[in-house]
């Protein structure tokens, strides 16, 4: 029997730091409006992230890495255009060099407001931005098989995105610490190892049946099957600041 070939689509997301173009301070509470006009202008793909001095870029499903770039390189276009509109500007990095995370205040989104109640003292040092990647791949096996295997790489994958060397004004002597941030959340880190999809459900299931998580994207591993599509989500990697990196 012919083996169906998985779609391998692409969606990326990617976080940005809005900052202020005369003191290249981050902007903790940047206006309403620019946050709208980025939304108008790319149909909600531009929209506010976890902090306020975030924002979130989300490409559409991509067929080739090529299709997936031209479309990020126009979300950011957008996002500076915009931000400049406003005196600010985007940061594509890990970390910003002299912000405190203990000034910046969350987003008042019901999702965003739930996670901060969740992770409590965490919450105050989640001054971070990353890159998400999906891949469309529809046979769960398969899946979760690309998991056990691709959790080798992540270091690499790192490695090749670093972008947070500085941490409250400070240079932390590592270059991504980021990572370092985001291991004080529950259920980070690598992922566990499972041998087939239904005992990674069976343990989901427990979790869920326990309320210790509302849904299934309370799992943050830095790979992990999404809750929402069926993708392999890879969530490791710093934001880069080059688009061709």
């Amino acid at each position: 029997m012919a083996v169906r070939e998985p779609a391998f689509t692409l969606g990326i997301e990617e976080e940005y730091l809005l900052v202020n173009t005369r003191t290249g301070a981050l902007d903790d509470d940047p206006p309403s409006a620019l946050l709208q006009d980025c939304a108008q202008r790319t149909e909600g793909r531009l929209c506010p992230e976890f902090l306020r001095s975030q924002i979130e870029a989300t490409t559409r499903v991509a067929h080739t890495a090529a299709e997936a770039r031209e479309d990020l390189r126009q979300l950011r276009r957008t996002l500076i255009d915009v931000a400049s509109e406003y005196d600010r500007a985007p940061v594509a990095a890990g970390t910003h060099p002299f912000a405190r995370a203990m000034d910046q205040k969350p987003t008042e989104k019901e999702r965003y407001v739930s996670m901060a109640e969740e992770v409590q003292a965490a919450r105050r040092h989640m001054l971070v931005c990353g890159m998400h990647v999906h891949v469309g791949i529809e046979d769960e096996e398969l899946r979760l098989d690309l998991i056990n295997q691709l959790a080798y790489f992540l270091p690499h994958l790192l490695a090749l995105s670093t972008s947070s060397p500085f941490f409250d004004g400070t240079d932390t002597g590592f270059k991504s610490f980021r990572c370092n941030m985001l291991s004080a959340l529950p259920r980070a880190g690598l992922p566990e190892r499972f041998h087939s999809w239904a005992e990674l459900q069976r343990n989901l299931g427990v979790l869920l049946k326990n309320g210790l998580i509302v849904d299934t994207s309370k799992i943050w591993w830095d790979l992990r099957p999404s809750g929402r599509f069926p993708t392999l989500e890879l969530r490791i990697t710093d934001v880069c600041t080059s688009l061709d990196d």
